[in-house]
Formats: structure tokens, sequence, C-alpha cells
């Protein structure tokens, strides 16, 4: 029989239970005993939910108190020196400090989950470094499912994804060099999962997505040569993309099956049919990234195909990744439109629609007719909804020329002309935008929703917070302030809640990262802008200081990404649709009398194709929303963008082709070794290095920042530099942040000193 399969669980818990736990307990407010029976209960809970869904093979060890990537570094025993010494094992406090940091040893790096909005947290190594295993996580978990009668099928990230995702910390190391040392630490825990009674292993090997070397390809053979004999079956899991050339490398290799990823890259079943020869093939039919109801005849269509071709004892049908990117049940949601919601499907809802395709498989489709006739109902229904086209957007897009897409003159020419209008001292200061939003801040916006608070004291609320923000920014000698966002509760939520063509949802969170959560927006129709979203506020703003304030806007690249996006329309359309909307919102802002505007970009890089082929075409249509959005504005408006926990070597050309006035990107947990990227492109705009990881509660002190502050200026000429955090300030709390910004505002001075010396 065919059987139903899940690749991962979102951990977080229906209404963020693991969020709220690991929170309390960083600050003291419960025990670790206390946190870890939560995160048993959670465990044993989604077991549960997916043993009902019907769901045959079920995993563990995808729970994760912080991060999966995390987990195998700590299994593996790869701890930097910095957190104390190799040996014993790692326990919740040393992983934890690994993640966020402590007072002396600044956090591991984070980055971005392939091209996902996950970041996980980079394995760090050097010559000659000891493995070993170090946590018995994966078989503690595997022997707690059996003790509630499952047999679940453990997950591990891959050995080489592992490798390939790690850095170096010695210029001429190549990380592939410790696979053998590596190797040997995943053979002794495959073998005690073995003798714990795990018949399969699934081993997480996305990296056979993408472009692989040479040395990356032999990698995999010696990989699983060694690992075939050391446990269970091995499930070879890869997604996010197609095998494309790397499809015969990974039907060749000694694994007893392979998962890919048929939602992405449904091109590929056929090929993947004729290669599989006598292995196990699951099938990714059902989005793990995306909330949008499946097409159950067509996923039927693509299973019945493997099926007759192999049999239905090798098939299984699977999401298409994991389901830690979607919301967990949209049966929660209580106040999104029926029309909408019967559109959708989260987690939990995904299982189902697993389940009834395997017993369809099984048992007939009169065993679920009712399901198939749901489905069908609702996607023919969403296709013919009103809701979902407006024919005066494609007119507008239909008449942009490509003017529109360009400033009035070069930098160079504007950058003399806002060098003269605002008159910045070397070294300027700023913030990327949000300040804390504390628990006041919190209850006075949930007040305002339960109708609790009026519109008119709520108001008067966040004008006294925005008043105290830029009079504490005057106060601390920032040279440019922000209003603060105290009315904004996400960065993209906020914009799509007054956009046309969004919904929302109450209980959608996903894991960004840690406890960071987000709810993204869903994006069901075309987008336009009623009216103006931000003026009113960043006009309050200005009007308190002789300082320029700048306007805060979320970029429509990052606005897409950063949401659930309509799978009915090519995503660079809907792009270009945000990108019409902001244009108006900068235009309105300029109009107003604010000078400088940020449009943050976060998740440009986070888009890029997985293959080097298709880059091209995604960075023409984004870095051309962006433009489109920009460019409407005088030269003497200066407009900054930023950037976070990105790679940026092979996308330099697309960052200087956005032609922002400022840039400022994440660099302090890299040690500004991501502005190698723009020294050796020769940037020729100006750069925000951030110069304190916001992400960790480590307050970093002046000579550090002012040590990050030389190792900028020793690749990007002073003048052009700025100081600024890594990002906005939101979930960081006042103490923390004031301590920061005098320290941030005494380097940039201290680097002032010595630049007029010099000059």
């Amino acid at each position: 029989m065919t059987h139903a399969a899940n690749l991962g669980f979102p951990r977080i818990g229906a209404k963020r239970e693991l969020k709220k736990t690991m929170e309390s307990y960083w600050k003291n407010e419960i025990s670790r005993s206390e946190l870890e029976q939560v995160g048993l209960e959670l465990r044993r809970r989604h077991w549960h939910q997916q043993r009902e869904a019907g769901i045959g093979i079920i995993p563990s060890n995808d729970f994760s108190f912080y991060d999966q990537v995390l987990d195998m570094t700590a299994t593996l025993g790869a701890i930097p020196e910095r957190f104390g010494p190799a040996d014993g094992d790692i326990d919740l406090d040393i992983y934890f400090a690994m993640a966020r940091g402590t007072p002396e040893a600044p956090a591991m790096e984070m980055t971005k989950w392939f091209d996902t909005n996950y970041h996980y947290i980079v394995p760090e190594f050097t010559k000659g470094q000891h493995f070993r295993l170090a946590s018995n996580k994966a078989l503690d978990e595997f022997n707690e499912a059996k003790k509630i009668g499952l047999t679940t099928r453990p997950v591990l990230p891959g050995p080489v994804t592992w490798l390939s995702l790690g850095k170096a910390k010695e210029p001429d190391l190549d990380p592939l060099d410790l696979l053998e040392d590596v190797l040997s630490v995943y053979a002794e825990l495959l073998g005690k999962l073995k003798d714990a009674g795990a018949e399969w292993v699934q081993i997480d090997e996305p990296v056979l997505v993408l472009d692989l070397s040479d040395k990356q390809k032999e990698a995999f053979r010696t990989a699983m040569r060694a690992l075939s004999v050391s446990g269970p079956k091995i499930m070879l899991a890869t997604y996010f993309g197609k095998l494309g050339d790397n499809l015969s490398l990974a039907t060749s290799l000694p694994v007893d099956g392979l998962h890919v990823d048929l939602v992405r890259a449904p091109e590929q079943l056929d090929d993947v049919i004729a290669r599989i020869a006598d292995r196990h093939l699951s099938l990714g039919l059902v989005d793990g990234r995306n909330v949008w109801r499946s097409d159950l005849d067509t996923c039927l269509e693509q299973a019945e195909r493997a099926v007759k071709a192999i049999g239905a004892d090798r098939v299984e049908i699977a999401p298409s990744c994991s389901l830690l990117h979607v919301p967990v049940d949209l049966d929660q949601e209580k106040t999104l439109d029926d029309e909408l919601k019967s559109w959708l499907a989260f987690a939990r809802q995904k299982l189902g629609e697993v389940a009834g395709l395997a017993k369809a498989l099984n048992e007939g489709g009169e065993a679920v007719a009712a399901e198939f006739v749901a489905s069908a109902n609702a996607n023919r229904a969403r296709k013919a909804s009103p809701r979902i086209h407006n024919p005066a957007i494609a007119e507008r897009l239909s008449r942009v020329s490509p003017s529109a897409l360009n400033r009035q003159s070069p930098y160079a020419e504007r950058r003399a002309r806002q060098a003269q209008i605002f008159k910045l001292p070397a070294f300027p200061t700023t913030t990327i935008g949000s300040f804390p939003q504390t628990k006041e801040v919190r209850q006075a916006r949930a007040a305002n929703r339960r109708g609790d608070m009026d519109d008119q004291s709520y108001g008067a609320f966040l004008k006294a917070q925005t008043k105290g923000c830029i009079a504490y920014q005057e106060e601390a000698g920032l040279d440019v302030l922000v209003h603060g966002e105290f009315e904004r509760n996400d960065m993209v939520e906020y914009f799509g809640e007054q956009l046309e063509g969004f919904t929302f949802t109450r209980q959608g969170w996903v894991q960004s990262y840690g406890s960071r959560c987000v709810k993204p927006p869903i994006i069901f129709g075309d987008v336009t802008r009623p009216s103006p979203m931000t003026v009113g506020w960043s006009q309050y703003a200005q009007s308190l200081t002789s300082k320029p304030v700048k306007g805060m806007l979320t970029g429509p690249v990052t606005i897409l990404n950063w949401s659930f996006v309509r799978n009915d329309l090519p995503r660079s359309e809907t792009c270009r649709q945000i990108a019409l909307a902001i244009r108006d919102e900068v235009q309105d802002l300029e109009a107003a009398g604010i000078a400088m505007i940020q449009i943050d970009e976060a998740a440009l890089r986070e888009g890029l194709p997985l293959r080097q082929d298709d880059r091209p075409a995604y960075l023409d249509w984004a870095v051309g929303a962006f433009r489109l959005a920009a460019s409407g504005v005088r030269d003497e408006t200066q407009i900054h963008t930023h950037m976070c926990y990105s790679e940026f070597n092979d996308i330099m050309p697309a960052i200087a082709a956005m032609d922002a006035d400022v840039i400022s990107i994440e660099t302090s947990r890299s040690d500004m070794e991501l502005l190698d990227a723009f020294a050796e492109f020769e940037y020729p705009n100006e750069i925000g290095p951030g110069v304190w990881d916001i992400h960790s509660p480590r307050v970093p002190d002046a000579a550090g920042m002012e040590d990050l502050l030389k190792k900028a200026s020793r690749v990007i000429p002073a003048d052009r530099i700025w100081v600024n955090p890594d990002c906005g300030l939101k979930t960081r709390g006042w103490p923390e942040v004031k301590s920061s910004i005098a320290h941030l505002v005494t380097a940039a001075q201290a680097m002032r000193r010595a630049a007029s010396a010099a000059w």
C-alpha cells in the first residue's frame, strides 16, 4: 500500500507556546525542567495530531528549541571555543549561548535557510576540529515516541548540507575536508537509532537542488556509502527545487528512498521515476511553503503515474518539505471570512490532504470523494471570484515607462546636493527604524483591537510614545532619527493591512528564528493602495525636531517574499503591483516634507533562485520593482534601503543597480566579513555596516563597535560610512538599547576625531 508521510511539523505550538516558554526561561522566570516539559508536551501533541490525521510515517527530531541546524551542530559537538570547553554533553544553556550570545561571547552567525524566511545558525569550522556525539537528542526523542506507541522516522540534517552551509574560520580550510570525521559521529548516532528500533531515518540534503561542485558530489558518494551500512534505511530528502543535473547523482547513491519536491518542480517526476530503480519514492505533492489548498485531482494524477510505474508499496505521499514554513491550524481562524478560508490549508489541513491522497490510491476515489469534491469546488470558486482581479491595476502597469525606473540624476550628482542640504558629520549615526515594542505598547495595541481603548485614546498614546522616542534620540546624539514605529505590529503586516488584495490571520504564526515568530499576510488578489499609509506619523515625528527623520517603508520585494503569495499569477507581476503602491507612498512622503525615506528590502537576497541559471530573471524584476517604488522623487530626497542576514557576493551588481543613496546591512555577526563583497565590487554609494547585533541580548561596548568601524574603513572610504545597528530595535528592551546606542554614538565620535586628524 501507499504510505502517507510527513517530513516535519511546526514546532512553535498552535498558540506559540514554545516562544512564550523559551522567553520566560531566558528571563529566569521558569526553570529548565519547566521548559523541557513544555517541549515534551508539544512533541507528544504533534505526534498524536499527525497520527489522528492519518499519517503513517511520522517524523521525530523535527522539534527544536531554536534551530535544527544548531541541533546538529550540538549533536556533533561542534562548539566554538568561546562558549567553553568542548567536552561533555551540550546542555541547553550552552546551546542557547551559541544561538544568542553572552556578555563575553558573541552569538554564532545567522542567515537565511535557502530561499525561505527561516534563519539557521551557521556552523563554524576550524582546522583539526574534533567532532563527537555530544547530544542524544535524536535518540531521546525517538524513544519518547516509542513510549506512546509510535515508531517514528528520525530526521537529521545531512552531513553534506551541514558542512556546505557552515563557514570556515580559517581562509585555507574547506569544510568538506572535515567530512570523514563528521561521518564517524553520524554513523555512531545511526547505529544507536537502529539499536533502539528505528527502521528508517530521514536525512535532509536540500543542497542537492543547488549547483554543486565536483567536490560536493564526491562528498555525497562518500557520505552515503558510509551511512548506508551504519543504521536504519535512509530516506534521502531533497526539497525547495529540482534535482536537475544532480538527478543522476541522487539516484545513484546507496540509499533506500528519495524524496523530491513536486510543488516547486513538478516537471521532474517522469525523469525521477525513470531513474529511481528499486528504491522508495516520496512524492512531495502538497505545498509545504504556501497556504493554498491543494488541487487534489492534479496531485492524484501525479501520484497514480508513480504508482503505475514502480508499484504502490514503494510510493509515499508527503508535503513538498517540512511544514515548519506554514501556520499550524486553519481551524483556529475564527474571523477569516468563509470564502477566503475555503481556499486555504495550514499544517494540520495539509496533513489531511496527504492522508486523503494516500487513501485514494489505496482504497479508490470513492473513499475520499467528499474531500476531492470540496477541493475542486474551492479551487474553481477561487479562480472565478471577482475579488481576485482588478482590471485597473493591469491597465496602470501597462502604462509604466522605462523612465519611471530611473532617478532624475546619477548618484554622484544626487550625493552632492544631499550633502549641501543635510550637512551631516562624518560617520553619521542612525538606527534602522523600530524602537522597543514594550509590554505597554503591545497591551495598548491589543486593547485598541478589542475595543477597550478607543481610537482617540490610542492615538494619543502613540503620539506620546513617538514624542518620547524623538526626544531620546536627540538627547542620545543620533544624527538621523526615526519615529519608532510604535503604531506598527509588523513591518509587512502593517502595510498589508492598508493595501487591498491582502488578508490576515489571527493565529497564522510561523517561526522565523528561535523565539521570533511572524504572521505573514496572505496576498490573494490584485494589490492597490487606497490611501496614504505612513504620512501622518512621519509628519508628526518630523514636526518634533529639526533633525531629519526618515520615513520608513517596507519594499515591494520584501512584502512579497514575507507574505504567502497568490499562486495564480507570476510573482513578478504581484511584485510590480506592490511597487506601484509603495511608489505612491514615497511620493506622498516627499510632498509632506520628508527628505529621507528608507525602503527596506531585507528579503531581496532571500528570494534569489537556488540555481544560477534562474537568477538573472529574478534579479531583473526584483531590482526593477525597487526602482519603480523609489525613483519618483527629486534628487534632493535621500533614499535609504536595508538588508539583513544575507550573503551578498553573488548579487552585488543587482544591489548597485538598485541605486539607493544609502544601504545599511548586517555585518556584526560576520565581523564585517560581508563588507568584503562591497569592497571587491567597489560599491559606489554610501553604506551603513551594522555594528551591533540586535538579535542577541548582548550589549556591545564602544571599543568593539569602533573596532568594527575601523575594519569597515579599511575596505570602504570613510566618507561613505554610516553608523547603525544591524536591524530594527523592536525586540530589544530599553535599558540595553540606551546603553548600546550610547556606545554607538561614542564609537562614531571616536572615528570622526581620527578621520579629522587624518584629513
